[in-house]
């Protein structure tokens, strides 16, 4: 993995903090304590995620909800329901646009199913270092997935947070080459993109929500699955798996979606306060996945998982050979392709 170049500061979280899963998860607070009580707020709002309450983005979500009230004298009242504590990853999404929920935050493999043009940052072995997906997400690329998912009735509340570059574990038997891969069954997120991907290199893809993901693995139900390293770590997935490839097949964002009819019923002065926290958030998230991922290799390879490094060349002839890249110009169109090999260079 590329090393996050962000400083070090009094945002950063501590490796105990982030690896802890079991202590760290049970302490975090899932509604902050209040300075006053919750009918003195005007706005009563829920936030949502899919991830295990130790991650980076339930850490940072929670420290700019605490932030946010406080700037608004307690006027608005969010509350953090982490671990998919109010339905699967698909429900979520639904509840998000009936405004079941105020705020989400969703990965865009899954998002690609609601907005096909989120998942073009989706593409495989297209960003080969986080220089590149910066400068692509913070720059005309990111711009032209937000306006993509604006049209579909939803915010972008701030820039996209890092869920990381993807890795391959099993239990059956490592993965080094393509070929390795064939007939396996992989759990992927109900995310097309990931099922293409993954068909194209010979896989068994099997879409499994993620609050389903550690029982599929230790029931057998599939054989491995792909996740960032973050998530492999946090979810503990390191139990039922014995071998991760790091093969940074795709990398990921994260999207903190809003409700538009909950945002835009909040004061405009409220409304600033919010986008201003949570791009503090984003900011301090991606300098924590950064360094989760530096030492949470060595954290999985002491818990027994072996690892192993891919040979990247052969997963790329496959997809070139699967016409993989011309099907993707195709899916997102020239405007879309252009833009991402503006970042990353020539696909395919």
């Amino acid at each position: 993995m590329t090393q996050d170049n962000s400083k070090p500061g009094k945002t950063t979280l501590s490796r105990r903090q982030l690896l802890k899963a079991g202590t760290v998860g049970a302490a975090l607070p899932l509604f902050s304590i209040m300075s006053r009580p919750a009918s003195a707020a005007e706005f009563n709002y829920k936030f949502a995620t899919g991830q295990d309450p130790s991650h980076p983005v339930n850490k940072r979500a929670q420290q700019a909800i605490d932030r946010i009230r406080e700037a608004t004298g307690g006027r608005l009242d969010i509350k953090l329901f982490p671990a998919n504590q109010l339905g699967s990853d698909t429900d979520l999404m639904s509840q998000i646009r009936n405004g079941g929920v105020e705020f989400f935050n969703q990965a865009s493999v899954v998002l690609s199913t609601l907005v096909p043009a989120a998942g073009i940052v989706n593409t495989g072995f297209a960003f080969h270092d986080y220089k590149e997906v910066w400068q692509a997400m913070d720059g005309p690329l990111g711009a032209y997935v937000r306006a993509q998912i604006e049209k579909v009735g939803l915010l972008t509340m701030s820039k996209p947070w890092d869920n990381g570059f993807r890795q391959i574990t099993t239990s059956t038997k490592p993965i080094k080459t393509a070929g390795d891969l064939k007939g396996l069954k992989l759990r992927v997120p109900a995310a097309p993109m990931l099922t293409s991907l993954f068909t194209a290199l010979g896989a068994s893809p099997t879409p499994i929500n993620f609050n389903e993901v550690y029982s599929s693995l230790q029931t057998k139900l599939v054989e491995g699955q792909e996740n960032p390293l973050a998530i492999i770590s946090t979810a503990r997935l390191y139990e039922v798996q014995k071998f991760c490839t790091i093969s940074n097949h795709v990398w990921d964002a994260y999207w903190i979606l809003g409700n538009r009819r909950a945002f835009e019923k909040l004061p405009k002065d409220i409304q600033e306060i919010v986008r201003r926290e949570l791009d503090k958030a984003a900011t301090d998230e991606r300098a924590d996945i950064a360094s989760l991922a530096g030492f949470a290799r060595n954290d999985l390879q002491g818990k027994g998982v072996q690892i192993i490094e891919a040979d990247k060349d052969s997963f790329k002839a496959a997809l070139a050979q699967a016409n993989f890249y011309k099907d993707m110009r195709a899916k997102f169109g020239d405007e879309a392709w252009k833009l991402l090999q503006n970042a990353v260079g020539s696909l395919g």
